[in-house]
């Protein structure tokens, strides 16, 4: 073997090296939306499981893409959203009525108003939660999202005064909590 050969196959050895670390990295990734997935769907006929390995796939290729660990999401954490969930649902609907009374009221009084909350400590993943949480309750907006705050848009004063109030922050932090 020439030396030339030598240095080609050490190349390709090099190049197969990131593949299989992706590959693996994908493996990890799968289980948990897969399983979602099938729960979700209820269905087992050929052309749907075909179709849901292809959304799984796709979900694993974004979530590498953007660059989020298989690490930041642990097991127990997937195990608190739903509780989280539920009372982020509670607090959607009770938000909902509340804006909508406001909104079709003879007389709305809305005050807009865009400030900081703070978001002191918040993991990564956590703060993505919280921003998402925020924008998904009726009347509030995140618009920018920094490593110490979160710029958040309100129909009135009283929604920011909620949100500093810390209910929605603590209920994250207990999802996040023990990770």
């Amino acid at each position: 073997m020439s030396l030339l050969d030598h240095d080609s196959a050490g190349a390709a050895s090099a190049q197969q090296q990131p593949r299989r670390k992706n590959t693996m990295r994908f493996l990890r990734t799968a289980p948990l939306p897969v399983v979602f997935w099938l729960l979700l769907s209820g269905h087992y006929e050929p052309l749907l499981l075909a179709l849901g390995a292809l959304s799984v796939a796709v979900v694993c290729w974004l979530t590498r893409r953007a660059g989020l660990d298989h690490r930041s999401v642990t097991f127990a954490f997937a195990l608190r959203l739903p509780r989280y969930f539920l009372w982020l649902s509670g607090s959607v609907l009770v938000s909902t009525f509340a804006v909508a009374r406001k909104v079709w009221s003879p007389r709305p009084d809305l005050r807009p108003v865009v400030e900081p909350i703070p978001t002191p400590h918040l993991q990564e993943l956590s703060q993505v939660v919280y921003a998402n949480s925020i924008t998904l309750t009726p009347g509030t907006l995140s618009l920018d999202v920094e490593a110490n705050h979160i710029e958040v848009h309100s129909l009135e004063r009283s929604g920011v005064d909620e949100l500093r109030k810390g209910l929605m922050l603590r209920r994250v932090r207990q999802t996040e909590a023990q990770r």
